[in-house]
């Protein structure tokens, strides 16, 4: 079983000092990964509903600091050596694919092949507004851009031709350090997702952290890979919610390979601290 710490970047992990503390004791702890969240904006008084919480609001409020994930992994990236550099999730429609393969092979090649690219389609419609990107697009808008990055990762002359992107012999230069290219997970918390992971992910982190949430949602994303002709085992799961020993066993009873936990304190010492417990009660005993 690996761990991660996910909403890495968020709130005061924007400060820099913080960020790199955080990284730095999250490594020595035993922690595998590091899990952004990204908003480009967040509208004041938006409507839609936030899917994660009760009342539909993101957590920290519309005032909340959230850097761009991917500079925040740079930053943090050049501070430590084996921690997993990845994002949970990018807002994979709202970017250009063509730029953005760029960036994720840079920061891939510079951290020695660390990054790990989670992706979702959003949720907040007043955001895709602001950045001029049709809302009712956004799964196919994902579902191609997950396609065209691996032809630029991989091809030594990268020719695509879809309705979001199209490109003709794009020499993208540098290559991801990792082998076959950058591992992108699939995240969210509805059959949709679930369907998608199994059609096109590397990885799948479902939205979900009780165990009779994600079994539907595991049980439709290996439906959906052996459609697809794929190896269902061959898709690694995320998944949050489970902060003990026998937690993680039961997750790990459901296929469940990386379990990511919040960063339970606004200091770094009552971050240090909680590190260094969840190693001792939990990590340390796999």
């Amino acid at each position: 079983m690996k761990f991660g710490v996910m909403f890495a970047n968020a709130g005061p992990r924007a400060r820099p000092e913080d960020a790199v503390a955080m990284a730095q004791d999250a490594e020595a702890a035993g922690f595998e990964s590091l899990w952004t969240v990204e908003h480009v904006v967040v509208p004041a008084g938006y409507e839609s509903e936030y899917p994660y919480s009760a009342d539909g609001r993101m957590p920290g409020g519309e005032d909340a600091d959230i850097p761009d994930p991917l500079v925040w992994l740079a930053w943090v990236g050049a501070v430590t050596t084996t921690l997993r550099l990845a994002t949970g999730i990018l807002i994979l429609p709202q970017r250009n694919p063509v730029v953005l393969a760029k960036e994720l092979a840079t920061l891939d090649l510079l951290s020695g092949g660390r990054v790990v690219l989670g992706v979702g389609v959003g949720w907040l419609r007043e955001e895709f507004d602001a950045l001029g990107v049709p809302f009712e697009e956004r799964a196919a808008r994902t579902d191609e851009y997950v396609e065209a990055l691996r032809v630029l990762w991989r091809d030594a002359e990268p020719t695509f031709r879809g309705r979001f992107a199209d490109f003709d012999r794009a020499k993208s230069h540098p290559k991801p350090a990792q082998e076959g290219g950058i591992p992108i997970v699939v995240g969210g918390h509805t059959n949709a997702a679930a369907r998608r992971a199994g059609r096109l992910g590397d990885g799948f982190f479902p939205g979900r952290a009780t165990t009779d949430d994600l079994t539907p949602l595991l049980d439709e994303m290996r439906r959906a890979a052996k459609d697809a002709g794929r190896d269902a085992d061959a898709i690694e799961v995320t998944a949050g919610g489970a902060m003990d020993l026998d937690g993680v066993k039961r997750f790990a009873e459901l296929g469940v390979e990386r379990i990511v936990v919040p960063p339970f304190g606004w200091d770094r010492e009552s971050l240090k601290t909680f590190f260094g417990q969840f190693h001792d009660n939990v990590i340390s005993k796999l």
